[in-house]
């Protein structure tokens, strides 16, 4: 007698629209640095609650970047752009400060860091 196969649990209707808003994520881009924003670590955290609000935090690379008055307003629009998303906010943080370290791998290879 084989023991069944458990069903496979299918994604979260939370995780599947944390995946889309990343994905539009990944399509905005550090005007100074050719990577995204996800990649560059400039992303902290996306979450999703229940009905499709979705908190993103994030920082830029430096307080006195050139695009801190523009760049939180442009990743609003994107998240509420994705199918789902009822409501986006976006928080600022500087906290922890952004360093290089906080690039995903693919990032420090496109830099040739």
């Amino acid at each position: 007698m084989s023991a069944a196969m458990p069903e496979p649990t299918p994604a979260a209707p939370s995780d599947d629209l944390e995946q889309k808003v990343v994905g539009a994520l990944k399509k905005i881009y550090d005007p100074e640095i050719p990577v995204n924003i996800h990649d560059l670590g400039l992303i902290y955290s996306v979450n999703v609650a229940d009905g499709g609000a979705v908190q993103v935090t994030m920082t830029l690379t430096a307080p006195a970047c050139p695009v801190a008055g523009t760049l939180p307003g442009e990743v609003e629009r994107a998240v509420r752009s994705v199918d789902g998303v009822s409501e986006a906010k976006v928080e600022l943080v500087w906290d922890p400060p952004w360093n290089p370290g906080m690039m995903s791998k693919m990032a420090r290879v496109m830099l040739g860091m």
